[in-house]
């Protein structure tokens, strides 16, 4: 049976391409999208890939991944400094999850260093641009086999 992976994007990456392209780079959140659906397909996963500026939305999306989905990729954005409720809901569901960042984080602002995803992630992958998502399919095919 194929195992789903529900991949989360949080606040402002669904502007991905235009905004701020010497950080981010010059890739649609479309473009990431269609990448790791076809990794994914070649690894026999699947996967239910969301954006939202809504924190009480991603925690909900969490909350449905218990029984949905297998694992969990999340780029929560700036909720990845912020949100307790986040964190929270990814330690109740107990899903294994990657968190995935565009930037190294720990090479920018001082805010920026401190994850509140990192204590309910398997790992985390920072700095590779889109190819940490990539890289994440390839870490969940690992946790899953």
């Amino acid at each position: 049976m194929t195992k789903s992976i529900l991949v989360i994007n949080g606040p402002n990456l669904n502007l991905l391409g235009t905004r701020e392209p010497e950080i981010y780079g010059a890739e649609t959140l479309d473009d990431i999208k269609d990448k790791m659906s076809a990794k994914a397909s070649s690894l026999d996963l699947t996967i239910d890939f969301r954006q939202s500026n809504t924190e009480g939305e991603i925690v909900n999306w969490i909350q449905e991944a218990r029984d949905a989905h297998d694992a969990i990729v999340i780029n929560a954005g700036a909720l990845t400094h912020t949100s307790v409720a986040i964190m929270d809901a990814l330690l109740a569901v107990d899903t294994p999850c990657v968190e995935v960042h565009l930037s190294n984080i720990f090479k920018r602002e001082e805010f920026r260093h401190h994850s509140f995803i990192s204590p309910a992630a398997v790992g985390m992958i920072t700095g590779f641009g889109s190819v940490g998502y990539l890289m994440a399919v390839d870490a969940v095919s690992d946790i899953l086999s």
